[in-house]
């Protein structure tokens, strides 16, 4: 399935934020790619204001229109707030709890090493990146990867304990992803609410 390959510094810029992780070039240009960025005085419409909220939603959690819009409608049919509800959704996807337990930096890193088998689900390798993890499940580096140098320096000095819904075994590089995060734990600076009356039109 296709993915956006291009540059990721220009996405970042478009949108103001590091979506994508820590950026030196965001931080030195934090306006909008293009001849005219800094100086854009363009009143955005309210339509507008959804549009870009879904579009940084997808980029950030590196999901395609199709399958954003199959999660949003399984949001829409589970007990609880909607917008909650897809952000849960989007966190218990199998690369970004690899991204989220340090083992890979990036969540496009996560998907990669998902694709590549590294990673094992209660103790079987599963190599679908949009698996769903549920309240439980054992997520870790493969036995045969475990002595990876690019997994083992990701894990260094990693904290784990900035994510509540995840447990850590150093020993066995493993996590068990305990329970689906509450809103107030994602960390993610997405306001879920514009998305839901999108797509509410």
């Amino acid at each position: 399935m296709a993915r956006y390959t291009g540059p990721k510094t220009k996405i970042a810029r478009k949108f103001g934020e590091a979506i994508f992780g820590p950026d030196k070039v965001l931080e030195r240009r934090n306006f909008p790619p293009g001849q005219h960025g800094q100086n854009r005085r363009r009143k955005t419409s309210e339509y507008g204001i959804q549009l870009r909220e879904k579009q940084k939603a997808k980029y950030t959690y590196g999901v395609l229109e199709r399958q954003f819009r199959n999660l949003f409608e399984k949001a829409e049919r589970t007990k609880g707030i909607t917008g909650e509800v897809l952000l849960q959704l989007l966190e218990s996807r199998l690369d970004n709890v690899v991204y989220r337990l340090g083992i890979a930096p990036t969540r496009a890193a996560a998907r990669q090493m998902v694709l590549h088998r590294h990673i094992v689900v209660n103790g079987k390798v599963v190599n679908i990146p949009s698996y769903h993890v549920e309240a439980g499940t054992v997520v870790g580096v493969r036995e045969k990867s475990k002595s990876l140098e690019v997994i083992a320096d990701n894990l260094a000095g990693f904290n784990h304990a900035k994510y509540p819904w995840i447990e850590w075994d150093e020993a066995t590089k493993s996590g068990k992803f305990l329970h689906t995060p509450d809103r107030a734990d994602i960390p993610e600076n997405i306001k879920e609410q514009l998305i839901v009356e999108l797509y509410s039109k």
